[in-house]
């Protein structure tokens, strides 16, 4: 059981081809992040939303948060989307990763695993997942040429 590395879910590589996930900024689908323990086994394989060892405290609630999607940019060979960042605010709680899925999709598709690179914790605080810049360089989603 663990959360292997950061991943792009493979059915969301089908998913993409049969336009079942929409990242246009405020009109698209409703992106959640979810927060993990140890405990939960994650990776590339993951194929949808499971409350399986999801963090489970204080002013957190299951499902997690909606995300504030930054839309697609293309540049180049490049398309890519992002997020804002998201606060759990006034929990207490370790969470060692996180998974960002579509909940507006039947099913609740997984998109992308993320792994904290270890246990990360707050305690009657916030929790910050910070998402990298919106460029063809850094954002956490990107499809093009390698």
């Amino acid at each position: 059981m663990a959360i292997t590395t950061n991943a792009i879910a493979n059915s969301f590589k089908g998913q993409i081809l049969r336009a079942i996930h929409n990242f246009t900024a405020s009109t698209g689908n409703t992106f959640k992040l979810a927060m993990y323990t140890t405990a939960a086994t994650l990776g590339a394989s993951t194929t949808s939303f499971t409350t399986a060892s999801q963090v489970s405290s204080a002013g957190y609630t299951s499902g997690g948060k909606a995300l504030v999607n930054s839309g697609v940019k293309v540049s180049g060979a490049i398309a890519i989307t992002n997020f804002s960042n998201v606060s759990f605010t006034g929990v207490t709680l370790s969470a060692r990763g996180a998974l960002i899925y579509n909940d507006t999709a039947a099913g609740d598709p997984a998109v992308c695993v993320l792994d904290f690179g270890g246990t990360k914790t707050a305690t009657a605080g916030t929790f910050t997942v910070q998402f990298p810049a919106f460029t063809t360089a850094a954002a956490i989603i990107r499809i093009g040429n390698a």
